[in-house]
């Protein structure tokens, strides 16, 4: 695979940055992350597309090596995502967002139709609206100390030492190894002390979490009139307090929203579907490049 080259652009004040793989490629496809991720963990879904593609990656504001700068909620993301495809000038592109990234992805297409040609939600949290909270707060964190991601280990030796911390544990004994080693890489950035921090701080991470999950998009998802495929993996159990990202939190009806929605379900993977099955992702933007 050909390495990406890397881009900064200011985005409604915000330094962001976004790689660019095939830059001379006629097909356009946009990767938008997860919370918590960056663009480098679409590194395997890039390498199956192929040079065919050209496929731009960005992080969005507290991720990777973009400007850690509040505030950090989904509409603000959603809003940054906006400016970005227009000041980008994208077109007929394939747009493809995971997890926090579909939620995203739809606020854009909704305001920007003609940037895309199709949508991939890849197990997006999007709900059904009437479990949307009437104020902001999500579960039984309603600060950001209050919640277990603010207490993540942030500082590492090493990719290797952190790649080898996580290997074995659930979610990540899930993942293909490359996929984990990727997001290891390329999720640390060095510190002055000479070790390496995590490029999306446990605070921002938290922070996204805590007050974000109440965006309700549902009215725009019915103004989008391009093809969406929406995969989805084994559904959350919403009557647990138990803290598991592994189990989709994607509302089952949530295809029928689009005017031309499909539903993929795949109860033998978890939410982290791209870093479980890059080659499926892959060909379902494939697929959707050629409608």
């Amino acid at each position: 695979m050909n390495s990406p080259s890397q881009h900064f652009k200011s985005v409604n004040g915000v330094k962001i940055c976004y790689f660019v793989w095939n830059e001379s490629a006629e097909n356009a496809v946009l990767l938008i992350h997860a919370t918590g991720f960056h663009a480098r963990c679409w590194d395997s879904t890039v390498a199956y597309l192929g040079p065919q593609f050209k496929v731009i990656a960005l992080e969005l504001r507290g991720h990777g090596r973009s400007e850690n700068k509040p505030p950090y909620d989904w509409l603000t993301f959603g809003e940054d995502l906006k400016r970005f495809v227009k000041d980008l000038d994208l077109s007929n592109a394939v747009g493809v967002g995971h997890s926090m990234g579909g939620h995203c992805l739809t606020q854009a297409c909704a305001v920007h139709p003609e940037c895309f040609r199709a949508l991939l939600l890849v197990d997006p949290v999007i709900a059904d609206p009437r479990n949307y909270p009437a104020i902001d707060s999500v579960s039984q964190w309603d600060s950001v100390d209050s919640h277990p991601i603010s207490r993540r280990r942030n500082e590492w030796k090493s990719a290797d030492e952190m790649f080898e911390n996580f290997r074995n544990r659930h979610p990540f004994s899930i993942w293909k190894e490359k996929c984990l080693m990727d997001y290891c890489k390329w999720g640390l950035l060095k510190n002055s002390e000479g070790s390496y921090n995590l490029a999306c701080p446990p605070r921002v991470e938290a922070s996204i979490y805590v007050g974000s999950r109440t965006s309700d998009v549902s009215a725009l998802c019915r103004k989008i009139r391009q093809p969406v495929v929406v995969m989805r993996a084994q559904p959350i159990n919403r009557a647990s307090q138990k803290l598991d990202f592994s189990k989709s939190p994607t509302w089952p009806d949530l295809h029928r929203q689009f005017a031309q929605g499909e539903d993929r379900y795949h109860p033998e993977l978890s939410h982290f579907i791209p870093m479980e099955r890059s080659d499926l992702v892959a060909q379902e933007v494939s697929r959707l490049s050629q409608l």
